[in-house]
């Protein structure tokens, strides 16, 4: 059942990621939750399947940091790629 709180825990941080990184209106505002929750709930589905118990503090903090180290990168790399696609696009059809 605790994995319950990581996926919260994940998606909050996602959220908090979302707002906090450029061009966020080149994306979706689910995306940084969604994928916040999926690697939270991810790092601690292996850590529990590895054997690592409640009792462990590397559980604990897998569901802050494996969040930040997906969700941010990949947030920056689609901002990035979105802002240059629609340069390109832009520049393709003459227009500003």
């Amino acid at each position: 059942m605790q994995i319950i709180l990581a996926v919260i825990v994940g998606a909050v941080i996602g959220l908090a990621i979302h707002f906090l990184v450029a061009h966020r209106s080149t994306r979706g505002v689910v995306v940084g939750p969604v994928l916040g929750a999926l690697a939270a709930a991810l790092a601690w589905t292996i850590l529990t399947w590895a054997g690592i118990g409640t009792d462990s503090i590397w559980l604990w903090l897998s569901m802050f940091v494996a969040p930040l180290v997906v969700v941010y990168p990949v947030l920056v790399v689609l901002a990035r790629v979105r802002v240059e696609h629609d340069a390109a696009e832009r520049a393709r059809l003459k227009i500003g």
